[in-house]
């Protein structure tokens, strides 16, 4: 199996966290961690950051901004519709979950940055 293929199984883990924190409120996926313990390449995650799967946890998650702030508007009533079902304070914890996958991505990134070695002390 390629690398490539190999990190489409990331997306497919991805796509399962965002169906699990909505249906089943299941919100355990340590992306950083995950990340390390499969010794991801930078440019498999740049590539993350890049793909359709982080824009839409990006719009899930200003999704979830607009429907937490409330408000009389036509977006905010079709933010209503869609996600009424969850109470605030769950779609809170949706929220923050789901940011922070992509900031796991995004610190993880930044850390496999050229020249960011842990030096080993003597």
């Amino acid at each position: 199996m390629k690398p490539e293929e190999d990190f489409e199984t990331v997306y497919d883990l991805i796509e399962h966290a965002i169906d699990y924190a909505f249906v089943k409120g299941n919100m355990q996926l340590k992306f950083y961690e995950f990340l390390k313990y499969r010794k991801t390449k930078k440019y498999e995650v740049d590539a993350f950051i890049e793909s359709s799967t982080a824009r839409e946890l990006s719009n899930l998650v200003l999704d979830l901004d607009g429907y937490i702030k409330g408000g009389k508007d036509g977006d905010h009533k079709q933010l209503r519709e869609a996600y009424g079902h969850i109470p605030k304070p769950q779609a809170r914890k949706i929220r923050k979950y789901l940011y922070s996958i992509l900031e796991d991505a995004w610190r993880y990134s930044r850390d496999r940055r050229p020249g960011r070695r842990k030096k080993s002390s003597k």
